[in-house]
């Protein structure tokens, strides 16, 4: 079991900086938080308080350690597609990286195609799992009712590769409100 996250980790994080590093893709519509409502948690995953002494991705990339409990703060984002299809995992970027406008020459922002070397030092990969430490296999847009540059703060375990990449495995996510 611990070969196979090993392994669902290393492809994960390959995935998201390899999607990082392409740039901009064509033709995807801007997803929005219009509306300004609280999203309703639609599982056990979505929490309704925010957990206290976020810190945002770029720092917990600097100072966390393998193992280590974590509370960290991004941007749903970082890639075309930050979502994992058919599992809760998905990439979380540092508020402080400014994403692109469409006048900018990139209708997804949320891939930061105009920042992609500042990304690279503040990404995260967020998994949900289950109280076993599993993986759930289902989406993370439909369990937590969350979308492309939605803000969270995720409360979970560090887990580090050896390429110094960060992910944090979980079981509570809390989606902020738009403004």
């Amino acid at each position: 079991m611990m070969r196979m996250l090993t392994n669902w980790t290393a492809g994960l994080g390959l995935a998201a900086l390899l999607a990082v590093v392409s740039g901009c893709q064509q033709g995807a519509d801007v997803a929005s938080n219009e509306g300004g409502d609280s999203p309703s948690p639609r599982s056990a995953y979505a929490v309704d308080v925010e957990p206290a002494d976020a810190v945002p991705v770029g720092e917990a990339r600097e100072n966390s350690e393998d193992g280590q409990d974590i509370t960290l703060v991004g941007l749903v984002g970082g890639s075309s597609e930050p979502f994992v299809e058919g599992l809760a995992a998905f990439t979380i970027v540092d508020p402080k990286v400014p994403y692109c406008a469409a006048e900018e020459g990139c209708p997804t922002p949320w891939d930061y195609c105009c920042q992609t070397d500042d990304v690279k030092t503040n990404i995260a990969t967020v998994k949900i799992v289950d109280a076993s430490g599993a993986p759930v296999a289902q989406d993370a847009r439909d369990i937590l009712d969350v979308k492309e540059l939605s803000t969270v703060v995720v409360k979970g375990k560090a887990q580090r590769d050896d390429q110094g990449n960060l992910s944090v495995t979980t079981s509570e996510v809390f989606v902020r409100p738009s403004a």
